[in-house]
């Protein structure tokens, strides 16, 4: 399995996703790989719930390791994200989710080649649609994540 590289901490969160991705979150704290250095959501003016606010920034974060980070033949695409597990921790008064994600990923070239080969062979009576969707399974990574979030501030 692919080991990906922890986003660096020492840049502040808000900024790298305001420049990564040009969204302005009033968020603070890491990147949550750990409860030490969960990822504070400070405010949640536009009243989302929680749990969408929370999968759209474990997007952002792995947008960031998976591609974003990656040289070009490296870089996954088709990143999509599951929440597999949620539990709530209380530490020292403050409010934490500690979320569990499932991501699944596939290389951008490979992602790019059926989805070429899927339009050029679509409709065609040569065409295996089981076989095309088996091996994309086959292609896709699947990796587990936490992320802790904390949510005094808006719970």
């Amino acid at each position: 399995m692919s080991q990906f590289q922890q986003i660096d901490s020492t840049e502040n969160i808000r900024t790298v996703i305001k420049a990564a991705f040009d969204t302005d979150l009033p968020l603070s704290g890491g990147w949550g790989y750990t409860q030490d250095i969960a990822t504070l959501i400070d405010d949640n003016p536009d009243k989302l719930p929680l749990s969408q606010l929370e999968h759209m920034i474990a997007s952002m974060r792995a947008y960031l390791e998976m591609n974003l980070t990656q040289e070009k033949a490296k870089r996954y695409g088709s990143i999509n994200l599951r929440e597999v597990d949620r539990s709530v921790v209380e530490k020292e008064k403050q409010l934490y989710h500690k979320v569990i994600y499932e991501i699944s990923a596939m290389r951008e070239e490979v992602y790019a080649a059926f989805i070429d080969e899927y339009k050029e062979g679509y409709g065609k009576e040569n065409f295996d649609i089981a076989l095309h969707f088996q091996r994309r399974k086959e292609a896709t990574l699947i990796r587990k994540e936490i992320h802790w979030f904390e949510v005094s501030q808006v719970i």
